[in-house]
């Protein structure tokens, strides 16, 4: 006598997946800087200038107490992004909204973006001359760039396994510490680290395994452990993960 074979659900592991949200916001806000970039490209170069100069995060700025320029100066750059550029920060900025949604991922761009800003003038306040202001006082500061590397590092933060996080945390700190090391350090290489440490500490904060997930791992609706399934419908394999430290170490 023959046994029947176990039916396998309908479409078989895809229907215990749960699809990753689209992200929406970080493709317009990349489109919206680019078209940006091509409209100031247009106009006369010291007008061009002064438009910069107007909404950078520069010490004559924020002393002055133009405390919108942080905000201003995420949507604008000096020129239009290079594609493997623009490519890479859509790839962050996506990740970081599907995995998280629109108002965290807004939310680490805009305290690494501004938080970088921030602590650059404090660092550079007692150290350029404002009267008259000179070439640092008065520079173009704008850009996603502060926002990017944010991103990136809460990302790299977020990371369920504890090696892998680790490495991933060390090297983009050195990357970010190595140009500030270096004799021809500028004060936007300080600006790139210290968006870095700040988003590794968003990521940080909010406890691993918030990304890279499987489905399988994710917080069923009930809360408590999450229950690994066999192949089989009812097949129970009694693998628990915990839900809010990643998988086991």
């Amino acid at each position: 006598m023959s046994v029947p074979a176990r039916r396998l659900p309908r479409w078989g592991v895809l229907s215990r997946l749960r699809p990753v949200a689209v992200p929406r916001f970080a493709p317009l806000y990349v489109g919206a800087v680019q078209l940006g970039a091509y409209a100031a490209a247009r106009l006369p170069d010291r007008r061009r200038t002064e438009l910069l100069r107007a909404h950078s995060t520069n010490v004559v700025n924020l002393r002055a107490g133009r405390w919108w320029t942080p905000a201003t100066s995420a949507v604008l750059v000096e020129r239009p992004l290079p594609l493997p550029y623009a490519a890479a920060l859509l790839t962050v900025l996506g990740t970081a909204e599907a995995h998280w949604g629109a108002r965290r991922a807004a939310g680490v761009f805009a305290a690494g973006h501004a938080g970088a800003s921030l602590l650059v003038y404090a660092g550079l306040r007692g150290r350029v001359c404002t009267d008259p202001p000179d070439a640092t006082a008065r520079a173009v500061d704008v850009g996603a760039s502060y926002g990017f590397h944010a991103t990136l590092g809460a990302l790299a933060a977020a990371v369920p396994h504890r090696r892998t996080r680790a490495v991933a945390i060390t090297g983009l700190l050195a990357l970010r510490a190595l140009p500030v090391l270096r004799r021809t350090r500028t004060f936007t290489d300080a600006g790139h680290l210290t968006a870095t440490a700040l988003g590794v500490l968003c990521g940080a904060g909010w406890g691993t395994g918030r990304i890279l997930l499987s489905p399988a791992h994710r917080r069923p609706a009930h809360g408590g452990f999450a229950s690994h399934r066999g192949p089989h419908r009812g097949q129970n394999t009694g693998r628990l993960v915990q839900w809010g430290h990643g998988q086991p170490q």
